[in-house]
């Protein structure tokens, strides 16, 4: 219990040194955002996490972390919430907390998140490896299966990516895997909605959701655009 209270006062002490982050990654025109994962899709923490409410969000899996100190899927919550503000300093050191002593399942995703951030910093290699790494714990989990089509999207490996949604989406027919996913930039759920439209032949879908990213922040993903509008 020591040693996490000690990560997560590092982590708190880490946010006065990196603000405005998210906007510095989104200029790398190496920075290839995927998408995030989260535990406890359904709890109310997650709730204010998608209507933006990040402090109370944050309150929540805060509270559950004081209920339980040793819940480390909260910690990777919590750690989604750092993510969400460009925090991720912060973000990676809870993560690796939870990868090091988390459950199988909380591995698997924070695996998934520390995927995310090293393909916002442009280190694809290092993102796929995670990625990778968190499939296999779980091959029958679609989280890491969806930001692996994701990644090899922007890669420009379209077949790939083709491949590994029809994957994703067999995994997840009741579709309890994407309530599970966090989008960290906006960019990121136009993305995956572009591609499950083109998957599920709506052209006039896809091709809104193409034009949107073709003026992405993100070089990387509006290159990708880019490429599908020009076919």
């Amino acid at each position: 219990m020591l040693k996490l209270l000690i990560i997560f006062t590092l982590a708190l002490a880490s946010l006065t040194a990196c603000g405005g982050q998210s906007e510095a990654l989104a200029r790398r025109p190496d920075a290839a955002p995927t998408v995030a994962a989260l535990v406890a899709p359904m709890g109310p923490g997650a709730s204010h996490l998608r209507a933006g409410r990040v402090e109370a969000a944050r309150a929540r899996f805060e509270a559950l972390l004081s209920g339980d100190p040793e819940e480390l899927g909260a910690l990777n919550d919590l750690a989604v919430s750092y993510a969400v503000e460009g925090r991720v300093d912060a973000a990676r050191s809870l993560l690796d907390e939870v990868v090091a002593h988390g459950s199988a399942r909380a591995q698997q995703v924070a695996l998934v998140n520390l995927g995310e951030l090293y393909a916002l910093e442009g280190y694809l290699s290092a993102a796929l490896a995670h990625l990778e790494t968190a499939r296999s714990i779980d091959p029958a989990r679609p989280e890491p299966v969806f930001a692996l089509a994701l990644l090899a999207d922007v890669r420009g490996d379209r077949a790939q990516a083709t491949q590994l949604l029809r994957d994703a989406l067999r995994l997840d027919e009741g579709g309890a895997g994407r309530q599970a996913l966090a989008f960290l930039h906006a960019e990121e759920r136009v993305h995956l909605e572009a591609l499950l439209a083109d998957a599920r032949g709506d052209r006039s879908e896809a091709t809104a959701r193409w034009r949107e990213l073709r003026v992405s922040r993100f070089p990387a993903l509006a290159a990708a655009a880019r490429s599908r509008l020009d076919e």
